[in-house]
């Protein structure tokens, strides 16, 4: 209905109407925007008027290419802080965009729903790159023949649930280099490497709710140590509280052993390697056709 009335509205030649942007974190934070000069309020959310956004035109098509545009705005640590930003919270973060009777905000259409990609920043703006929903079709699937297991750990494939004792550990944190680097003390029950190729999630502190994925997990000096490939967007200290995820290797031997899971195992350890191709006739007395793992 209120689409209706919105186009009605369009039609009369006296318009007044603007832009509103929903944005929806993956930690489920909320924030709403607007290009009018006052905030607006609709569908449980106020949009605010003092960011200075206001967007680029909308790229849309049919078929499967991909709706995207641009959003510019005014970092603001009250609304989009350069902090946030870099700490990657704002990555992947849902986007809903509204055209909006200012007057009447029931007549408003849904223009854009996709979700936030790029996102340059200088001298106190952002550019955020729009992507739209299609953006998620555009990319290759199917199953891939490789020895490793081309599944995620944890997820529909896998079916391991990494909440089951063994698997996930919470503790804290005794020291932290560069948001990267940390000590746990003595992880008992837990054998070295245990957590590599895992996730380490922060629970409470200024990086609450970033993690990153393990690269070593050793014992060092009579400590655990926990290494990640990139450090956190946002500082660590001692005394935050983490959660440990159990890594895996993808071999065949890692998910019947440490994982109990080979019945779901996703590669295909058995596939020939690239020198059957040089196969050949022979003379030799053996030819048994063994294994040639």
């Amino acid at each position: 209905m209120g689409a209706a009335e919105l186009h009605a509205h369009l039609a009369g030649g006296l318009t007044t109407v603007a832009r509103c942007w929903a944005v929806t974190r993956r930690d489920g934070t909320r924030y709403g925007f607007t290009d009018h000069d006052r905030d607006l309020s609709f569908d449980g959310l106020v949009f605010r008027a003092d960011t200075g956004l206001s967007a680029m035109a909308l790229q849309q098509a049919t078929g499967l290419a991909v709706d995207n545009t641009e959003a510019m705005g005014a970092l603001r640590d009250d609304a989009l802080s350069d902090a946030d930003i870099e700490a990657g919270r704002f990555d992947g973060a849902e986007v809903v965009s509204w055209l909006v009777n200012w007057r009447e905000v029931a007549q408003r259409r849904m223009l854009f729903r996709g979700t936030i990609g790029e996102i340059r920043r200088a001298n106190g703006a952002f550019h955020a790159e729009l992507r739209g929903l299609t953006e998620a079709l555009n990319r290759p699937v199917g199953r891939v023949f490789q020895t490793p297991c081309a599944a995620v750990l944890g997820d529909g494939t896998c079916r391991v649930d990494l909440s089951e004792p063994g698997y996930v550990h919470e503790t804290a944190l005794l020291a932290a280099e560069e948001s990267r680097s940390f000590r746990l003390g003595d992880l008992n029950g837990f054998e070295e490497g245990w957590f590599q190729r895992g996730r380490l999630e922060v629970l409470s502190g200024a990086a609450a709710g970033l993690g990153g994925t393990v690269k070593r997990d050793r014992v060092w000096n009579g400590e655990r140590a926990v290494e990640l490939w990139e450090p956190l967007g946002a500082p660590v200290q001692p005394g935050d509280l983490i959660r440990l995820s159990a890594g895996c290797d993808k071999r065949f031997e890692t998910c019947r052993l440490k994982f109990n899971n080979l019945l779901n195992f996703r590669g295909f350890p058995d596939i020939p390697e690239e020198d059957w191709i040089m196969v050949h006739p022979a003379q030799a007395k053996a030819q048994s056709g063994g294994s040639r793992r």
